[in-house]
């Protein structure tokens, strides 16, 4: 498809360079960068991909790969206000003043040579349960009553000499090497924060950034689940609840007794009480619940923990929540709306570009293609339809949708042009001719035309038919 720009991009940059005057910083973009920015969001939308050749294709030689290039990498733009000034654009467009933060981490493979793209690592790939290499980010998502939206993100790297470290205590380990003869565990770097500290860090940005907004609540899955997390994201907002859960191995003190809370639910409470649970405030799904509030204690207090079993599930699983004075139910109704940031997940890495030949190069190239690619989210939120539906209490369009629509009026667009010309068959045959000059052309290494294969034949002289010769071979 030919890449016009799309006049939601153009209209949203508008939006955005107009907060940006009223920063105040008073930081402007300039017209080109207005283009630049307008064009490569509705490239990343109607080609599903952040690549300078292939927008260099699509838009018949009008914008060069090479200017593409240097204005991501050159231009001034005010990259780290961006994403800002955008989320302010959002709430004040949909006058948002509550919701939760939700906190997840995800990552994207790459190819095994990855030299010039930053903080690629082995990360474990789920759907094949081994390891690839690629990137991890952590991102922060606001859920409010009417819309989600993603606020901020960091790129994760693991420290390599705790991930040393780690290989060397796994191999002793399996050779019955004792605790003490093994090697100690370095010290935290602050060059390699872990993933928690990432979304505490996250989480405070926003504090300051967005004050007025009223948090209601954290949500994050177990690998948040520890006591500097949990009670760190909680004393940012005064106390406000933080949700995540535990392992079912984790210790809790009981009547002065230490029990994992497996054997805890187990034994001291019996079978649970079911009910019905609303799930994102839809649809009802049967559940089994059990709780207490119980000293954890890797945690060193108490804890608020619930044990939820969906209706065909053999094992239960163990929510922990900061502020012991909730209602179990509203916890685990809390709880359901973790599962928004997986929707903007898929919907990210499917639809918005950046996971799709996203290869710029160094750090700055990824932060910079991820800022794009999370602008493209925005702007979907408020395209012109999606803002009516949203303003009348209706249902929200996804993301898959709005953007086929897009792609239609976009073709629309090419076609009415054409058609409303002066002389369409001229236009017509201009607009062929063009997309000859562009249309790809690829070698394909499969089939075998054009190509010297060598001889494929006995030799004669190679013949032995001795029967003395064969009978000493065999």
């Amino acid at each position: 498809m030919v890449i016009r720009i799309l006049p939601c991009a153009t209209q949203f940059i508008d939006h955005l360079d107009q907060a940006l005057r009223r920063a105040p910083q008073a930081q402007r973009l300039t017209t080109k960068q207005r283009y630049f920015l307008a064009f490569v969001i509705s490239a990343m939308i109607l080609t599903q991909k952040l690549c300078w050749a292939t927008m260099e294709r699509r838009s018949l030689g009008q914008y060069t790969s090479a200017a593409l290039w240097w204005m991501f990498y050159r231009s001034e733009i005010v990259w780290h206000l961006l994403l800002r000034i955008s989320v302010l654009v959002i709430i004040g467009r949909y006058g948002l003043s509550e919701g939760n933060l939700l906190i997840d981490d995800t990552g994207r493979s790459r190819c095994k040579r990855t030299k010039k793209i930053g903080k690629t690592h082995k990360i474990r790939e789920k759907r094949t349960s081994g390891y690839v290499n690629g990137q991890e980010l952590v991102f922060l998502v606001l859920q409010t009553p009417l819309v989600t939206i993603p606020i901020d993100f960091r790129f994760y790297m693991p420290d390599p000499k705790m991930t040393e470290w780690r290989k060397k205590r796994d191999l002793l380990k399996k050779q019955g090497v004792p605790p003490k003869d093994r090697p100690p565990k370095p010290k935290p770097n602050s060059e390699y924060p872990t993933k928690q500290l990432l979304a505490l860090d996250l989480i405070q940005a926003f504090q300051r950034h967005f004050p007025d907004i009223n948090v209601t609540g954290i949500l994050a899955d177990a690998l948040y689940g520890d006591a500097h997390f949990m009670d760190g994201a909680s004393s940012v907002f005064s106390g406000t609840q933080v949700v995540s859960q535990l392992r079912w191995n984790q210790t809790v003190i009981y009547k002065n007794k230490e029990v994992n809370l497996k054997t805890y639910f187990d034994s001291y409470l019996g079978p649970g009480v079911k009910k019905t649970l609303v799930i994102r405030g839809g649809k009802e799904q049967k559940v089994t619940v059990l709780s207490a509030r119980l000293k954890v204690k890797a945690h060193g207090q108490k804890r608020f923990i619930i044990a939820l079993k969906y209706e065909g599930e053999d094992d239960y699983r163990y929510l922990a929540a900061t502020d012991v004075s909730w209602r179990h139910d509203d916890i685990a109704r809390l709880h359901t709306l973790r599962w928004l940031i997986e929707v903007f997940f898929e919907d990210w890495k499917l639809h918005e570009g950046w996971c799709n030949r996203a290869l710029q190069q160094g750090i700055e190239g990824s932060e910079r293609g991820v800022i794009l690619s999370v602008l493209c989210d925005h702007m979907l939120l408020l395209h012109p339809e999606q803002s009516a539906r949203l303003e009348h209490k209706q249902p929200a369009l996804t993301v898959g949708c709005l953007v086929e629509k897009l792609r239609i009026d976009a073709l629309l667009d090419i076609i009415r042009t054409v058609v409303d010309s002066e002389n369409p068959q001229e236009q017509f045959k201009k607009l062929t001719e063009s997309l000859e000059d562009y249309r790809p052309v690829r070698i394909s290494s499969k089939h075998m035309a054009g190509r010297e294969l060598g001889r494929m034949m006995p030799t004669a002289s190679l013949k032995y038919r001795l029967p003395e010769y064969q009978t000493l071979v065999h």
